[in-house]
C-alpha cells in the first residue's frame, strides 16, 4: 500500500462540508506520518477528472453526508476502478437513507423507534402521528443532525418539517425517546467500545457534535457489563444486516428502564479531533494513526 498514491476525498457538496475537510486534514496528516504518498483531493464535480490528473490508485473517504457517504462516490470509484476505504455503494445508500435503513433493521429484529414518513407536498397533519408526541423531525437523507427538531406540540409540527424539507423530499417524524445517547465503535466488523454523549443543548445536534465543551464524552459508557456487550453486539447486527465494510459508528438511545433503541449507523464517522470513532479506538487501545493505517489497508473494490 505504502508504494501506491493515495487520495484523500474531503469538502464535497454536502451540508457537512466543513467536517469533512477538518476529518480529511487529520487523515492526511496521518497517512504522511506512517510514511504513505498521500494527497488531499477537495471533491466536487469534476471528481473523475481530478483522480485521473492526480494518478490516485487508493482512495480514503472523508466525505460527509450527499454524493460522499450515500455511495454515489463510491460508485464512481468502482467504475474507474480505485480502491477505496469504507462501505460499498449499496451499504453506503442504505445507510445513508434513514427510512430504508429502519425498515431493514426492524426486519432483522433490531428495536427502533416508530415513525411515520411526510413526503414533500404532504400536509403536516398531527393525526397521522399515532404515537403522540413529542417526536423527533429529521430528513430521511442527511448526517451530523442536519435540520434534525425536536417537536414538543402539534402546532410546532409545520415549521420544523419545512425546515427538515429544505434538505431532503422525504421526512422521518420519530418517537421521541428520553435517554442516554450511546454510539457503539466498529473496526474490522467487531466492536470495539461504546461511549456515551452527555450533550448541553437538547440533543446531540451539530453544535455539539463539533464545537469544543458542548458534549460530555464518557469513555467507556457507564452500563452494566452485559448491557454494554449487547450493545456491541447489537451494533456488529446494524452494521452487518446493511452490508457495512471496514468500519462505522452505530447510534442509540438507552433508556432508564434499559430499553436500546437503534438510531443509525454512520458509514462514513468523523476522523476530526471531537469525532467519537477515534476516541473509542483510543480507548481500545488503537491511536489515531494506527486506526487511519488500519482503514486504509482494509481499502477494496466491493461490486
Amino acid at each position: 500500500m505504502k508504494n501506491r498514491k493515495i487520495g484523500v476525498l474531503m469538502g464535497g457538496l454536502s451540508a457537512e462540508r466543513e467536517v469533512s475537510l477538518k476529518s480529511g486534514a487529520a487523515v492526511h496528516k496521518a497517512l504522511l506520518a506512517r510514511g504513505f504518498d498521500a494527497v488531499t483531493v477537495d471533491v466536487g464535480r469534476d471528481l473523475s477528472t481530478r483522480l485521473g490528473e492526480e494518478k490516485i490508485e487508493v482512495a480514503f473517504v472523508c466525505l460527509h453526508g450527499r454524493y460522499g457517504e450515500d455511495g454515489a462516490v463510491q460508485g464512481l470509484l468502482e467504475l474507474m476502478g480505485i480502491p477505496y476505504t469504507g462501505s460499498g455503494v449499496l451499504a453506503s445508500a442504505l445507510a445513508m437513507d434513514k427510512i430504508f435503513a429502519k425498515k431493514i433493521f426492524a426486519a432483522s429484529g433490531l428495536t427502533i423507534t416508530p415513525y411515520v414518513v411526510f413526503k414533500k407536498g404532504d400536509a403536516p397533519d398531527p393525526a397521522k402521528i399515532l404515537f403522540g408526541f413529542p417526536v423527533v423531525v429529521k430528513p430521511s437523507r442527511e448526517g451530523s443532525s442536519v435540520g434534525v427538531s425536536i417537536v414538543k406540540a402539534a402546532e410546532e409540527l409545520s415549521k420544523a418539517m419545512e425546515s427538515a424539507f429544505c434538505y431532503d423530499n422525504e421526512i422521518l417524524v420519530e418517537k421521541y425517546v428520553k435517554g442516554r445517547e450511546i454510539q457503539v465503535g466498529i473496526l474490522d466488523e467487531k466492536g470495539i467500545g461504546a461511549i456515551e454523549i452527555v450533550p448541553k443543548n437538547e440533543f446531540y445536534d451539530f453544535e455539539a457534535k463539533y464545537t469544543d465543551g458542548m458534549a460530555i464524552h464518557i469513555m467507556p459508557a457507564p452500563l452494566p457489563g452485559d448491557q454494554y456487550d449487547e450493545l456491541l453486539r447489537s451494533g456488529e447486527i446494524a452494521h452487518a444486516v446493511l452490508g457495512c465494510s471496514g468500519y462505522s459508528r452505530v447510534d442509540f438511545i438507552v433508556t432508564e428502564d434499559k430499553e436500546a433503541y437503534l438510531l443509525e449507523v454512520n458509514t462514513l464517522p468523523g476522523m476530526t479531533s471531537l469525532s467519537l470513532l477515534p476516541e473509542i479506538a483510543q480507548h481500545a487501545g488503537v491511536g489515531f494513526e494506527e486506526l487511519v493505517e488500519r482503514i486504509i489497508r482494509s481499502a477494496s473494490l466491493k461490486i
